[in-house]
């Protein structure tokens, strides 16, 4: 049995995600959550033809620094998470794919946190043209897999999304981290 919710309110309402504060009840106990609620998100790990990964460095105000990440984007309300992933491909690297698979989900933080972000693989790809938003301010680097798997150890890349996607997206090419 799921403890219960026995009320629910929302505190906040942003563009990329909302704010709730809930009271739940679990047999006697009753305490609060306060839950960050975001639509999920798609990550993507363009491989091209020469072993290649392209990912995008910009600046992470959170961070308080530039981070170098896999291409990725909050989902559309509704939007199924390879369609978004396709989008952000375009938007963010110029390119497109002939083959998307998917690598996995997770959740990224499920004690406060309500995203989900889906990983797909992104090969044969030819280019398109970028078409980012106003506020997308990056460059586009290309690694491979080896020096990927450095940066990783050495702390260079400290995006957790990114971490998870190269190792995932490494191994179907035949690394081991």
């Amino acid at each position: 049995m799921h403890p219960e919710t026995v009320s629910t309110e929302t505190v906040y309402k942003g563009k990329v995600f909302d704010i709730r504060v809930d009271e739940i009840r679990d047999g006697d106990i009753e305490y609060k959550r306060e839950i960050v609620v975001h639509k999920g998100s798609c990550v993507v790990v363009p491989v091209f033809e020469d072993g290649t990964v392209a990912l995008v460095r910009q600046y992470r105000h959170a961070a308080g620094k530039y981070l170098l990440e896999i291409c990725a984007g909050t989902l559309n309300a509704g939007e199924d998470p390879k369609e978004g992933a396709i989008r952000e491909l375009e938007e963010e690297i110029g390119v497109r794919a002939a083959k998307i698979e998917k690598l996995s989900e997770f959740y990224v933080s499920p004690g406060f946190l309500t995203e989900k972000m889906f990983v797909y693989l992104a090969t044969e790809l030819t280019e398109s043209q970028q078409n980012l938003e106003e506020d997308e301010i990056l460059t586009i680097e290309r690694h491979g897999f080896v020096a990927l798997y450095d940066m990783i150890r050495a702390g260079e890349i400290e995006d957790a999304k990114t971490i998870a996607g190269v190792i995932l997206a490494g191994s179907r090419h035949g690394f081991s981290f």
